[in-house]
């Protein structure tokens, strides 16, 4: 029975063999740069064929529509431990949150799922069947299998994931600029000094993947989460009006402080941590990380400096929320129709209608974000210029565009 087992075995792999010696010889003319990072890949050394992850049935040119894409449950079958933390990632449910927010069904098909603006990071998030088919309908079907996103096709390195440069593509720009804080810091720049040689390899130097993926574990998240907003509420009473504010704005509370659907979606999303057990956590893990180099006393007094600051700026926030939920109220500034409630929804973003709603969208999502993130990621030039200066400016120009706006429409009724 054993000499039957090994022969069934060998011959397998034979036939597998052959099968990839078969794409090979066509893809070196076709798509020789996918052969020569397949050749290189652990995977070619390991009998992972071409069929092992795009079956069987693309045999020639006719038939290229035959070819499997992909999906986590293909990567699941040898590396199912990743895949399974992975799920449980705030990674995981990214597409959702992107699908979840209103403005999003208001861009371009091309920028959307054409994976040419969100979709071009969010796409790392799990979809269904039906989303995928629709996706394929589009011609934006690649790319489905998540890994991808860091473990790039076709050597999905390891090492090339361990890299902070890995993270670079989405955790830029905009709304959250964590690799030029990260690389302009002592911490980053200690890390690339360390990659080109200048430092030692034995250096302490961590990268995005030190902290937020300790160990290798696949199940990203973070203490305060995207938005910065968590439960249970502060003690500070000041604090908890703000943050009451905040999530007013972003729809979460209606005007009277009870949870609406979109709580709902924010739990589903994981994007924002509920419970004082779940923020303690994530806060205990990074203190792990923070102690291989500093004393833990330390690491608690810099990552408090960062609650400080989300607190510092959560009170500007909701001066600006409520300067704008006031004009509402007063009738001075027309509610948009597709609102729930009375209140400015932060989560329209560039979609805002006039330019005082739009300051407040940048307000938050650009510097209220910098700020906060700076002050985490060691960078005290964004948490300073780039955040809280920017902040203090967006609502002193809130304030003189509402009264402004007062005065025109007092002018207009003594008319």
């Amino acid at each position: 029975m054993k000499r039957v087992l090994i022969s069934f075995v060998a011959t397998l792999l034979l036939f597998n063999m052959a099968l990839a010696d078969t794409c090979v010889d066509c893809h070196k003319k076709v798509t020789p740069g996918v052969v020569t990072d397949w050749q290189i890949s652990r995977h070619s050394k390991n009998a992972v064929e071409c069929s092992s992850c795009h079956g069987d049935l693309h045999k020639s040119a006719n038939d290229v529509a035959n070819a499997t894409i992909p999906t986590p449950e293909t990567c699941g079958q040898c590396h199912d431990k990743q895949v399974g933390e992975f799920k449980n990632s705030k990674h995981a449910a990214s597409w959702a949150a992107m699908k979840a927010m209103p403005t999003a069904h208001a861009q371009p098909v091309a920028m959307m799922e054409g994976m040419k603006g969100c979709g071009g990071c969010h796409k790392i998030g799990l979809k269904s069947d039906a989303e995928l088919k629709e996706l394929s309908k589009q011609g934006a079907g690649f790319g489905r299998a998540s890994c991808d996103a860091c473990h790039t096709r076709h050597t999905f390195s390891k090492k090339e994931a361990q890299q902070p440069q890995a993270c670079q593509t989405c955790h830029m720009g905009f709304d959250h600029p964590q690799w030029e804080m990260y690389s302009a810091s002592k911490h980053g720049v200690r890390a690339l000094l360390k990659q080109n040689g200048t430092l030692s390899d034995s250096v302490a130097a961590p990268t995005c993947q030190t902290c937020h993926m300790q160990e290798g574990d696949h199940n990203v998240h973070t203490s305060w989460g995207f938005l910065a907003v968590r439960l249970p509420m502060p003690e500070d009473k000041q604090w908890a009006a703000d943050r009451a504010t905040i999530l007013q704005g972003l729809g979460v509370l209606d005007p009277t402080g009870k949870p609406t659907a979109r709580l709902d979606v924010v739990k589903a999303a994981n994007v924002a941590r509920l419970t004082q057990e779940d923020w303690q956590k994530e806060r205990d893990k990074m203190l792990k990380a923070c102690n291989q180099c500093h004393s833990l006393n330390f690491a608690k007094g810099e990552l408090a400096k960062g609650d400080d600051m989300i607190r510092e700026t959560d009170k500007l926030m909701a001066e600006g929320i409520r300067i704008i939920a006031d004009l509402y109220k007063d009738g001075v500034l027309a509610k948009p129709k597709d609102y729930a409630f009375a209140f400015p929804d932060l989560l329209t973003f560039h979609d805002a209608p006039t330019p005082i709603e739009q300051k407040l969208f940048v307000m938050f999502l650009e510097h209220r974000m910098r700020a906060f993130q700076g002050t985490f990621h060691g960078n005290p030039d964004y948490a300073l210029w780039y955040g809280w200066s920017e902040l203090q400016r967006d609502i002193t120009e809130i304030r003189s565009l509402a009264a402004e706006l007062r005065a025109a429409k007092h002018t207009m009724r003594k008319k």
